[in-house]
């Protein structure tokens, strides 16, 4: 498989569980990040590619990632020492379950495994990946409300349908949600995923709507949304 190309830095995805998709593309552009921002967490990096569009979003933030599954983890490492770069990156072959960071991070961000109970994927790697049976998303909020910073935020990307379960698991850690941001294929069809952020504080929710495609090309929002990173 050739490698995916963007603006910026290139991704091998020959070996990882999954490859680079419109997810991973949706939340490294969509998610708030800011300037100040020292350290970050990517859960499940898959190729890193969510991480390395996080690096290349914020200069000074030092980026670690977490892969349970060792080719994927390999392969996100690869990437980044292929990157710009490579001195803030670091990929970590281990489950959250077994991470133990060094300190608390401002950001961590996840496009985690979202299917509970559908039958799981013959491919073991797969069913890792998308399934819910060894990352569970109250296993994200518990550990962001262990070890994000007092004004810290959690950005993950999810099934639409998946709203009001995140937002309640989320609040049982004392996270709350801050920023709503419901993804539609066309203008014409409901919304089809979300970019649900969360922090400690309750407050107003700012809540927007994305259309990716209009006509057969990307729509306007869409294509500013990651003009600096699609070729």
């Amino acid at each position: 498989m050739s490698d995916f190309r963007f603006k910026q830095f290139s991704v091998r995805q020959d070996d990882s569980a999954l490859k680079v998709g419109t997810d991973a593309v949706l939340l490294g552009a969509a998610m708030t990040v800011r300037q100040c921002d020292k350290r970050m967490l990517d859960i499940g990096t898959g190729t890193g590619v969510i991480a390395l569009m996080a690096a290349q979003r914020c200069p000074e933030a030092a980026i670690s990632a977490i892969e349970i599954d060792r080719p994927s983890a390999d392969e996100a490492a690869f990437n980044f020492a292929s990157s710009p770069w490579t001195s803030r990156l670091q990929a970590v072959c281990t489950s959250l379950q077994d991470y133990i960071p060094a300190d608390r991070f401002d950001l961590i961000f996840s496009n985690p495994p979202y299917f509970d109970n559908s039958l799981t994927n013959p491919d073991a790697r797969e069913t890792a990946a998308r399934h819910t049976c060894s990352l569970t998303h109250a296993d994200i909020c518990a550990f962001a409300s262990e070890w994000l910073t007092p004004e810290g935020r959690l950005s993950l990307i999810l099934p639409s349908d998946c709203e009001q379960r995140l937002i309640r698991t989320a609040a049982s850690f004392g996270l709350f949600p801050f920023s709503i941001l419901r993804i539609r294929t066309t203008a014409a069809k409901c919304p089809k995923r979300l970019v649900a952020e969360f922090c400690r504080r309750r407050g107003a929710v700012t809540e927007k709507e994305l259309t990716l495609q209009d006509g057969p090309g990307r729509s306007a929002d869409y294509s500013a949304l990651t003009c600096g990173f699609y070729l």
